[in-house]
C-alpha cells in the first residue's frame, strides 16, 4: 500500500520542485563565468571522450569509432542540460561504460551473437530496469553512498586513465615501430609535464592576478592538445609515422567490416535489433542488470560529487526524474549503435568547479553559477565535431597526445584525491602534521589529524582494499561484473558502524553531500520531514546576507518537497 502510495512521487517531486526554477535556469546564466567554463567543459568532456573511442576502436574490431563517441556524448549533453533536474552533473562516455562494452563484445561475438543487436537488447532492457527503479523511488537509497564509495570510486578512474595512456604508448611500438613507440613517449611525457604544470600554477601558485592564473587552469590542457599535436610536425619529427586518431565519413557511423559478426553495422545509425534469436535477447538481461547497477552507481556518485557540501548550491536537487531520463537515454544508446552515455568523473565536478566564484581575499567559494547553458551548449558543440572539417582535425591527432592526455588527468585526479592526501598524511613527518601552523593552516590535512592514529590506518585500509578489488577485476574477462563489485563496496560501507567507534566513524566517514541535496533522496521515508526541517532551520542561519532573490529560490525549492513529503 505504501509502495503504490508514493509510487512515481520522487519523479514528480523533483519535476514539480526543478520546474519553478526552470527559467531562472536561463536567466541566471548571464554571467561572466559561463563562457569560460562552456569551452572549458567542452575540452575535458570532448578530449577523454575521442581517447575512449580510440580505445574501443580497438578492443571492438572498429565497432566503436570517433562518431559513435561524440555522437553519445552531445546527445547526452544536449538532453540533461534541457531537460535534466541537475544540470551540473555532465554526462557522456565514460571509463567504466568503454570497459564494459568492449567486456562483452569479447564475450558475444566468439558464440556467433550479431553484437550491435544484442547491444540494443541489454540496452533496452536496461532502460526498463531505469523505469522500474526510478518510478520505485528505488534512487533513494543513493543516500547510503559516502564519502568513502566517492573517494575510491574517484581514485580508481584516475588510475584507470593512468592505465589507458600506458596502454596506447605499448601499442605503438607493436603497431608502427620503435622509433614511433619512443617519440610517442617522448611527446607524452613532455605534455603531461606542461599541461600538470599549467594546472598546478593556475591553481596552486600566488604569480600575478587571478584571473591571469584561471586562463592556465582552464586552458592549458586544451592548449597542451593543439601545441602537441603540431609539435609532431616539427623538423625532422614528421619524417617518424605516428599513429592517429582514425576518422571515418562526417555523420556516418564507424565502418570496417560489413559482416554484422565483425563489428559491422549495414544498417546504418537504426540497429535491426529484432535480428537476434529469442534466446540472444534473454541472454541480454543479465548484462544489462550489471549496466543498470553500473549507472546506478556511477551516474548517483557523479551527481552527488558535483553537488558536494563545499559547493554553496540554492536550487534542488533532482535524483529520481535524471535517472528516470538517463534510462530514456541508454535506451535511445542502444538504437542508435553508439556507447550508453552516464555521469562522468571528474568531468561533473569540475563543471561545479568552472563555475563557481571566489571571494578575492580569502579564496572561498561565494557562489556557484546554476544554468542550463554551458551542458547544453557544450553538448551542441560535441555533435558539431562530427562535420568533415572538424573530424579531419580530429583526424591529426596522435595518438600519443591522446596518451598525454591520459596521463594529465590521471595525474592531476589523483593529486586531489581524499585516498591521496590521507597516503600523504601517513608518510609526512609527525613534526610536520602534528604542527600547530601547519594543522591549522592547511585544511587538507587538519581533517586527518583528528580521528586516533589506529582507526585512521584501518579506513586506509579499506581504501586500499575496495581499489584493489576494482581495478583488478577490470584487468580480467570478469570485468562485466565490475558493477558488482562497486555495489558491494557500497553496501560494505553501511556496516562500518560495527566496525568502527561512532566518534571515529563522523571524522573519517559521512554523507556525499549536504543535508538539502540528501532530502531528495527520501522520498516516502518517515524521516524526509525531519530532514527538511532540521536543513531549513541551518539553512535559515546560513543565507543571512544573501540577495532576496537567492532567498526566493531556496524557499520554492524548500516548499516543493516539503509539500511533497507531506502528502
Amino acid at each position: 500500500m505504501l509502495f503504490i502510495r508514493y509510487f512515481g512521487k520522487g519523479i514528480t517531486q523533483d519535476i514539480h520542485a526543478r520546474l519553478k526554477v526552470y527559467v531562472l535556469d536561463w536567466t541566471d546564466a548571464w554571467d561572466y563565468r559561463v563562457i569560460p567554463s562552456t569551452v572549458y567543459v567542452f575540452f575535458t568532456n570532448l578530449l577523454p571522450a575521442i581517447a575512449f573511442a580510440q580505445d574501443m576502436f580497438d578492443k571492438t574490431h572498429n565497432s566503436y569509432g570517433v562518431n559513435e563517441v561524440l555522437l553519445s556524448s552531445g546527445m547526452a549533453g544536449v538532453v540533461f542540460g534541457l531537460l535534466s533536474g541537475q544540470p551540473l552533473c555532465v554526462v557522456g562516455v565514460t571509463g567504466p561504460i568503454s570497459i564494459f562494452n568492449y567486456t562483452v563484445y569479447e564475450l558475444i561475438t566468439p558464440r556467433g551473437t550479431p553484437f550491435f543487436p544484442f547491444m540494443a537488447w541489454v540496452c533496452l532492457w536496461s532502460m526498463v530496469m531505469h523505469f522500474a527503479i526510478a518510478f520505485a523511488n528505488g534512487v533513494n537509497y543513493t543516500r547510503y553512498i559516502s564519502k568513502f564509495s566517492c573517494e575510491v570510486f574517484g581514485f580508481f578512474i584516475n588510475f584507470v586513465y593512468i592505465q589507458k595512456g600506458i596502454q596506447i604508448l605499448t601499442k605503438q611500438f607493436t603497431d608502427i615501430s620503435y622509433e614511433s613507440g619512443y617519440l610517442s613517449i617522448v611527446i607524452a611525457l613532455l605534455m603531461t609535464l606542461f599541461g600538470v604544470a599549467a594546472a598546478a600554477f593556475g591553481n596552486q601558485s600566488h604569480y600575478f592576478k587571478p584571473v591571469v592564473r584561471k586562463i592556465f587552469a582552464d586552458y592549458g590542457t586544451p592548449l597542451c592538445v593543439v601545441f602537441y599535436t603540431g609539435f609532431a610536425h616539427f623538423g625532422n619529427i614528421s619524417r617518424t609515422e605516428l599513429a592517429r586518431l582514425p576518422i571515418t565519413l562526417a555523420f556516418h557511423p564507424t565502418v570496417k567490416y560489413l559482416n554484422a559478426l565483425d563489428g559491422g553495422r549495414p544498417d546504418g545509425w537504426f540497429i535491426h535489433f529484432w535480428k537476434i534469436s529469442v534466446g540472444d535477447v534473454f541472454l541480454a538481461i543479465p548484462f544489462a542488470i550489471l549496466l543498470t547497477l553500473l549507472f546506478y552507481y556511477d551516474h548517483n556518485i557523479s551527481s552527488l560529487i558535483c553537488q558536494a557540501s563545499k559547493y554553496p548550491l540554492k536550487k534542488p536537487a533532482s535524483f529520481h526524474w535524471d535517472f528516470c531520463l538517463l534510462g530514456i537515454t541508454t535506451g535511445v544508446a542502444g538504437i542508435l549503435g553508439i556507447p550508453a552515455p552516464n555521469g562522468l568523473i571528474p568531468q561533473a565536478p569540475l563543471h561545479t568547479d568552472s563555475l563557481c566564484v571566489h571571494d578575492p581575499k580569502t579564496g572561498k567559494i561565494t557562489r556557484v553559477v546554476e544554468q542550463r547553458f554551458t551542458n547544453t551548449v557544450q553538448g551542441l558543440m560535441t555533435i558539431g565535431m562530427m562535420t568533415r572539417p572538424l573530424l579531419v582535425v580530429l583526424g591529426l591527432i596522435p595518438q600519443a597526445v591522446l596518451s598525454g592526455l591520459f596521463f594529465i588527468m590521471g595525474l592531476l585526479g589523483i593529486n586531489g584525491n581524499a585516498v591521496t592526501n590521507r597516503l600523504r598524511f601517513i608518510c609526512m613527518d609527525k613534526e610536520f602534521t602534528h604542527s600547530e601552523f601547519n594543522v591549522e593552516r592547511r585544511e587538507e590535512f587538519q581533517q586527518y589529524a583528528k580521528p586516533d592514529k589506529k582507526w585512521h590506518y584501518v579506513y586506509v585500509t579499506f581504501l586500499l582494499i575496495l581499489f584493489v578489488a576494482e581495478f583488478s577485476i577490470t584487468n580480467t574477462k570478469g570485468a562485466v561484473g565490475f558493477p558488482g563489485v562497486l555495489i558491494a563496496g557500497m553496501l560494505w560501507a553501511c556496516y562500518f558502524h560495527y566496525i568502527f567507534p561512532k566518534d571515529q566513524l563522523a571524522l573519517l566517514d559521512g554523507p556525499a553531500a549536504d543535508k538539502s541535496t540528501l532530502a531528495n533522496l527520501h522520498v516516502g521515508s518517515s524521516d524526509s520531514t525531519m530532514v527538511n526541517t532540521l536543513d531549513n532551520s541551518e539553512d535559515e542561519e546560513a543565507e543571512i546576507g544573501e540577495t532576496k532573490r537567492v532567498r526566493k529560490v531556496r524557499r520554492v525549492a524548500h516548499n516543493g518537497d516539503k509539500g511533497s513529503t507531506e502528502e
